[in-house]
């Protein structure tokens, strides 16, 4: 009775480790078709489908980068995102612009801001832009150019300040950022750069104070 007993508990465990193993292999197949369905744009010529003049920022004007100066990416699903990197374009809009769409140029950001506020977006931000100098900061950051030239005050306006601010709040909001200097900060601080953007005379509090204020608003 006893032996009849203990050989059934054995035939039970081995069938439950049997059943247990078959479960944890279609686990195991489900987990590795899903890793693939999320990476398989990174083979060779394969690019994760995208809608074609789509921005993340709305009323952004679309124009779009070289290739060369970004790559194709799926953030923050491979890349976190977590930081905002200032720029400032030494130049006019359409020179930088132009910059971006070089592919000899071998760097661009994000967005543009202009001097009359408007928002020019030339990289997704689900894609790795070459915008930082380090890769690592590229593959974490979104980086927001701004028209001017970092020795002219007159070219941070308001207009530029305020849409720039909006821009980073939202930024902030769809991947979770903290809004502080620690997560928002200039091309001069990133380690391994020879820039100097945004310079001296940009207003980190004030802008700090707008991004903050824009974040509340439209939590």
């Amino acid at each position: 009775m006893g032996a009849r007993k203990r050989d059934s508990d054995r035939r039970i465990g081995r069938r439950a480790l049997l059943i247990g193993g078959a479960a944890a292999a279609v686990g195991s197949a489900v987990l590795a078709r899903d890793e693939l369905a999320r990476l398989y744009w990174r083979l060779p010529g394969v690019r994760r489908p995208r809608v074609e003049g789509a921005v993340d920022f709305r009323g952004a004007r679309w124009v779009s980068a070289s290739e060369a100066n970004f790559r194709w990416a799926d953030r923050p699903d491979d890349y976190g995102i977590d930081m905002i990197v200032v720029h400032v374009t030494q130049g006019g809009l359409d020179s930088a612009v132009k910059a971006f769409q070089d592919p000899g140029h071998q760097a661009a950001a994000h967005y543009i801001v202009g001097q009359d506020g408007r928002v020019t977006q030339m990289i997704r931000e689900l894609d790795v832009a070459y915008h930082a100098g380090n890769r690592g900061y590229n593959e974490r950051s979104v980086g927001i150019e701004h028209e001017g030239f970092v020795d002219r005050p007159e070219d941070f306006t308001d207009a530029m300040y305020a849409a720039s601010a909006r821009l980073a709040a939202g930024i902030c909001r769809r991947y979770g950022i903290p809004v502080d200097r620690e997560h928002i900060i200039g091309h001069v601080e990133v380690p391994g750069t020879d820039h100097t953007d945004p310079g001296e005379l940009w207003d980190w509090d004030r802008y700090m104070k707008l991004v903050a204020a824009a974040h509340t608003t439209s939590a």
